[in-house]
């Protein structure tokens, strides 16, 4: 039988009673038919997931009641934090739902000076909102019981810095097609966290690749051919967690 989960604002609680937000409401009553009595599973973002049984199902709210924790935990041994340069709203979702998926413990937006998107204030505020909506969805759908950590926009120095700073000992790496070393060789000997570097459409410029150079930022090759964004992240991001052993390649 397929497990129905919800991501909750937290933190929840055994035995405690709670409403489930709208969105989710809608779906569980319209989509999928659920009555009082059906089984969900909750989750806050915080590890481990809440069995809950649906106790009210109307058009005016839906309410479930926890009735056990479960600490189970699918996170990579990798700590990984993807620095993506932020690309169209419908590409950077799909980068952003897929790096969840693959484990990814921390996402930080990059304004680059090609990205094709200019958030003001207000705007990045609103499209902050809308990506973390993605990140709990992507849990929801692939089973992660902790959201990964989503970083406000911020530009390549900011950014370079703050994930040196959070981890100064992790190798910090940049997709380059010219490097000289390969992304295997470059992450060097298994580390427990890593910050992996994406450029947006067109690249980073001259200036940004001297820049993320000088904070630390190592330059490393991906294959024979130049990636898209969207393929670079999730392809990296991919062979990072093969070599991690988080996902089976036997």
């Amino acid at each position: 039988m397929r497990e129905i989960r919800v991501f909750i604002e937290g933190p929840l609680r055994d035995r405690a009673e709670v409403e489930l937000p709208e969105s989710a409401a809608r779906h569980l009553l319209r989509v999928l038919r659920l009555d009082a009595g059906a089984a969900v599973t909750l989750f806050d973002g915080r590890g481990g997931t809440y069995r809950a049984t649906l106790t009210h199902a109307g058009r005016g709210a839906v309410r479930a009641r926890i009735d056990g924790f479960d600490p189970m935990e699918r996170e990579s041994p990798l700590a990984l934090t993807l620095l993506q340069a932020v690309s169209r709203a419908e590409k950077m979702d799909w980068i952003l739902q897929k790096a969840t998926e693959l484990g990814v413990a921390a996402i930080q937006p990059v304004l680059a000076e090609r990205s094709v998107i200019r958030l003001e204030a207000e705007r990045a505020d609103r499209r902050l909102a809308h990506w973390l909506a993605v990140l709990r969805s992507a849990c929801e759908q692939c089973g992660r019981n902790r959201v990964p950590a989503l970083l406000p926009p911020a530009s390549l120095e900011e950014a370079c810095i703050a994930a040196r700073a959070a981890a100064p000992d992790a190798p910090a790496l940049m997709l380059d097609p010219g490097a000289e070393r390969t992304l295997r060789t470059a992450l060097g000997p298994q580390p427990a966290s890593a910050a992996l570097l994406i450029g947006p459409e067109g690249g980073f410029s001259e200036r940004e690749i001297d820049v993320a150079r000088r904070l630390g930022f190592a330059p490393a090759r991906f294959g024979p051919r130049v990636l898209r964004t969207e393929t670079a992240a999730i392809a990296a991001l991919t062979a990072l967690q093969a070599w991690a052993g988080d996902l089976a390649t036997d």
